[in-house]
């Protein structure tokens, strides 16, 4: 069996190997465009600390782990995804193996949100210089794997600066979705969407496993 590791496939190549078939109707992924209560101003005091640290360590070469710090965590904690009933799982092992059995894709998950074993939002983050996009094929392959493929599950990948959402579903094939590309760079503060919708993806997951 050939050995494969998740961080060297592109987009096209997890798509070809999965069946993968991305959708543009915005009607598949509308759980990032619901409205989305305000924020305390307590709490839009916090994110723009947050924004504007990282625009300020964003002039230096910045690690990944150091984004997993100044953006994630308090993104994470503000969400309420760092407490019962979900649980924060960091490099978390995956292993994928294709249908025909000739290949295996190994990897490692950055930060994974677990609620009674369902994949809430895979988050990989990647150095400040990257595109987000890069991270994408990855982010994908981890949530294949997800244990409950009847329920959607969801996703989100960050170079710390710019941010997108996914949404996988199985419905004879897998099918994805994107969200918008948001931004740190933007006059207005994107962490305000970021953090709802993160709120709204862990109260869909919530009331899934509750019905």
């Amino acid at each position: 069996m050939q050995v494969l590791q998740a961080s060297q496939l592109s987009l096209a190549e997890v798509e070809t190997k999965f069946h993968l078939s991305q959708v543009y109707d915005p009607l598949f992924f509308p759980e990032w465009q619901s409205p989305l209560p305000p924020l305390s101003p307590t709490t839009q005091q916090w994110l723009d600390q947050v924004k504007a640290d990282f625009l300020a360590l964003a002039k230096y070469p910045l690690h990944e782990e150091i984004v997993k710090l100044v953006v994630l965590a308090p993104l994470l904690s503000l969400a309420g995804l760092c407490r019962p009933p979900f649980l924060p799982s960091a490099e978390q092992p995956v292993e994928v193996t294709l249908a025909d059995g000739d290949e295996m894709i190994r990897g490692r998950v950055d930060v994974l949100v677990l609620h009674r074993h369902l994949w809430v939002t895979v988050i990989e983050s990647k150095r400040k210089g990257l595109d987000v996009s890069e991270a994408l094929p990855q982010a994908l392959l981890y949530l294949l794997t997800q244990p409950n493929p009847a329920l959607p599950a969801f996703g989100l990948v960050t170079n710390g600066s710019h941010f997108i959402f996914i949404k996988l579903v199985r419905q004879d094939g897998w099918y994805y979705a994107l969200s918008d590309e948001f931004s740190l760079r933007k006059q207005s503060n994107d962490l305000y969407t970021i953090l709802g919708i993160l709120q709204h993806l862990g109260e869909i997951t919530q009331q899934a496993l509750a019905a």
